[in-house]
């Protein structure tokens, strides 16, 4: 069975990245942060490995992509509320992220997001599953 989630990602600069997510409220767990990576614990068994390009190119013989020119993922966390979502994305923005497209009201799911200072996309939402149609 699995039981946690690493999701690896290329940075710059290991100071930049640390005070954006910092700001954001979010804590790295010092075992496993130096200066190559950073484990960033975003909840219980849910990480994602911040890690230098250089040390993160050593895992993968595939070129690095650059997140500024081209969507390598998105991640997309769960919010409790629509305040939440829009209280996550304000402190990202004034962290230094900024949003790449305008907040999605979809009535049972509302969704709005940031992209981090590397480029990576977050995608934050709220959805209430009682009210989601029978079928998407």
């Amino acid at each position: 069975m699995l039981r946690q989630i690493f999701v690896n990602l290329p940075i710059a600069d290991m100071a930049r990245s640390r005070a954006f997510f910092e700001a954001l409220g979010l804590s790295f767990n010092p075992r496993f942060t130096n200066e190559q990576g950073a484990c960033l614990k975003i909840a219980e068994n849910i990480y994602a490995m911040l890690l230098v390009k250089p040390f993160f190119q050593g895992f993968t013989p595939r070129p690095v992509a650059d997140a500024n020119a081209a969507t390598e993922v998105l991640i997309a966390l769960s919010c409790d509320s629509r305040e939440e979502v829009q209280a996550l994305v304000a402190k990202a923005v004034a962290a230094g992220g900024v949003t790449y497209a305008e907040p999605k009201d979809y009535g049972f799911m509302f969704q709005h997001g940031f992209a981090d200072p590397d480029g990576h996309l977050w995608e934050v939402f709220y959805m209430d599953e009682s009210a989601a149609p029978a079928q998407m």
